[in-house]
């Protein structure tokens, strides 16, 4: 075996290991698997013949073929399908993969076989699935960058999405979810003519009565209309309640989310019997709530921001996004990520200045929680390390019943301006993560504190010395528009540490319009100007735009998530064209676009296009006359 290969073999055995992948090198430690391999030469003589690594994964025969240079991965014929000679076999990655997928498929009983040709290193690859079936019949799927989406924990989610092409459960609930919101928002509309902004606090106020249900201090059988004692002042009543079970102090900011809610028992058309419901439309609200949000909540843990998506959706349906209201939803998907690049641990403080409906709050506390079994440590978690700051008070409501609603009993949220804090205090929180969705195209000229880069600043000065930073803004932010904004850069890197920024796809805020990146620091450490700093594309991250769904998780996104946080933590090598590493100015743009540079190797397709292309402007000048143009010079 030629060393560059043995190379290729280290570098795919890593990427089994990284994805929690045991298959065995050379043969199977399955007797059903070894026996049908002593009859599998690539030659055809019926001899022994091993792929590279080989295994069971559930109930689903995983196979790695590897070839270490990337010009042998895959051999077509003329009819564009897989060669299956005999020289083809041997010398290419998918070709052999293939065979040995088949040969695996009839002489065992295994009914899904995915078979992989893989070549390259770890720098410049590719890795090619194929699955077959018992009756040899195969699919070609698309490339991946790493073997994540086959563990146990991804590979019946990667065969119902990729193979069987139907949705997953997760899926379903989620559309279910989007359904189910849009006919709220309706039943809203035509029972009680609430307002845009009042809809989730009606929402968010009767999941905080339903929370009473517990203690037997609401029920919903007991909403009958009653003139004297409406059921808007029951469901007000049973949130009162909640507030002061889960310890929601001081009195000052209970009675502030008590007074947003008061919408629900002064608005008289919702506490009226209607005759077409023949009930009175809270009680009609709160049934639906019941049965479609509240069990979701309260029974499915994950860091879904289930009333986040149901306010973005109520926003949807009111005739635009939501940001005459100054909403912009940070995507789960996002909120994840930040906490995967901030590499959270179960003792982190977490600060998030502009919450909105605290998706990055609830995306640090279920991360967190996942780290420890500890209870005492996930009572601290949920109690004391998780803080946040919001400005209006219709958010603040909605973000302190999501939290409290996500099981943080105390919610160390605060109905502030940001900007009107002072670092130094905010600092005394010790808060050693910061994370921010900021206000976008709010600053000026004329007001240049409202810019983005303030915002970021701000929560800079913020964070305990050595924390991390972490922000998702417009990308003209990290160009530096204005001569306010240079300023600001100029500033922020003479106390703080650029690490890293990452453009995003640009339908990540589908529907709004901006092109968005994100953007990690070092909080309270100068830069260096020997610092080398990443800048990353990754605006192919496998989510999509599906007509009447929005934005849409594809198959491959996890396998990019993988590939981007190997590369950002620097377990991997990767191309230009994905990552730049390099020192900065201030004057700089700090993105992947103002960096790059195409070092890639031109292919032998690419030297016979040119070649091509200048033949046929040679003979096209020839032909008219203009062979002097050609002529050497003496």
């Amino acid at each position: 075996m030629a060393k560059k290969e043995v190379l290729t073999d280290f570098w795919v055995y890593e990427l089994l290991k990284e994805a929690n992948i045991k298959l065995q090198p050379q043969g199977s430690n399955v007797k059903e698997i070894n026996d049908a391999l002593k009859s599998a030469s690539k030659a055809g003589t019926g001899k022994v013949g091993f792929p590279e690594y080989c295994g069971v994964v559930k109930d689903f025969l995983l196979l790695v073929e590897n070839k270490a240079d990337i010009t042998q991965h895959i051999k077509r014929n003329a009819k564009h399908i897989i060669s299956t000679d005999i020289a083809s076999i041997k010398n290419f990655a998918v070709n052999g993969a293939l065979f040995y997928g088949k040969h695996l498929a009839e002489k065992t009983s295994y009914k899904k076989v995915i078979a992989f040709g893989v070549s390259g290193n770890e720098k410049r690859h590719r890795i090619t699935p194929i699955f077959i079936d018992e009756r040899g019949g195969y699919k070609e799927l698309e490339d991946v960058e790493t073997f994540l989406l086959f563990n146990k924990k991804n590979i019946d989610e990667y065969y119902t999405k990729n193979i069987l092409k139907e949705q997953t459960p997760e899926e379903k609930t989620t559309e279910e979810i989007l359904k189910d919101a849009k006919s709220l928002h309706e039943d809203l509309r035509n029972y009680g003519s609430i307002q845009d902004k009042d809809k989730p606090l009606v929402v968010s106020g009767i999941l905080l009565a339903l929370r009473e249900m517990e203690h037997k201090g609401f029920s919903i059988e007991s909403l009958t209309g009653d003139d004297t004692n409406t059921d808007g002042e029951k469901i007000y009543n049973a949130i009162e309640k909640n507030l002061q079970r889960a310890n929601v102090s001081p009195q000052v900011k209970k009675d502030k989310l008590l007074s947003q809610f008061l919408v629900i028992k002064d608005t008289k058309a919702i506490n009226e019997i209607n005759p077409t419901l023949e009930k009175t439309p809270l009680k009609h609200y709160t049934e639906f709530l019941y049965e479609h949000i509240y069990k979701n909540i309260k029974y499915i843990h994950s860091a879904e921001d289930y009333l986040g998506r149901f306010y973005g959706e109520f926003m949807s349906y009111s005739g635009g996004d939501g940001q005459s209201l100054g909403i912009v939803l940070t995507p789960k998907h996002i909120t994840e990520l930040f906490c995967d690049l901030a590499d959270l641990k179960p003792t982190d403080f977490i600060l998030d200045p502009c919450c909105g409906t605290a998706g990055f709050l609830i995306a640090a506390m279920h991360d967190m929680l996942q780290k420890t079994n500890k209870p005492d440590i996930q009572r601290k978690i949920r109690k004391n390390q998780l803080h946040g700051l919001e400005l209006q008070p219709y958010m603040f409501t909605i973000a302190t019943t999501n939290m409290i609603l996500r099981g943080d009993g105390k919610s160390n949220l605060e109905q502030e301006d940001f900007l009107k804090q002072n670092p130094a205090q905010l600092q005394e929180k010790a808060c050693n993560v910061g994370m921010m969705n900021p206000p976008y195209s709010m600053g000026s000229k004329l007001n240049p504190n409202l810019y983005e880069l303030n915002f970021t600043e701000h929560l800079l000065g913020s964070i305990a010395e050595d924390g991390k930073v972490i922000v998702i803004v417009p990308q003209s932010s990290m160009t530096g528009k204005t001569k306010e904004e240079q300023a600001t850069k100029s500033n922020i890197l003479k106390h703080h540490t650029l690490e890293g920024v990452i453009t995003l796809n640009k339908n990540t805020f589908y529907g709004v319009g901006t092109n968005p990146c994100i953007a990690i620091f070092t909080a309270g450490i100068s830069h260096d100007k020997d610092k080398v700093v990443k800048f990353i594309n990754f605006e192919n991250d496998g989510f999509e735009v599906q007509k009447h769904r929005g934005l849409v998780e594809t198959v491959e996104a996890k396998d990019k998530k993988q590939h981007l946080l190997d590369v950002w933590f620097d377990r991997i090598e990767s191309e230009t064209k994905f990552c730049v590493k390099t020192t900065i100015e201030a004057e700089d743009e700090w993105l992947h676009a103002f960096y790059y540079f195409n070092d890639e190797i031109p292919k032998e397709a690419d030297f016979e296009k040119t070649i091509g292309d200048y033949l046929t402007f040679e003979f096209n000048m020839i032909m008219q006359g203009r062979s002097y143009l050609f002529n050497d010079e003496t």
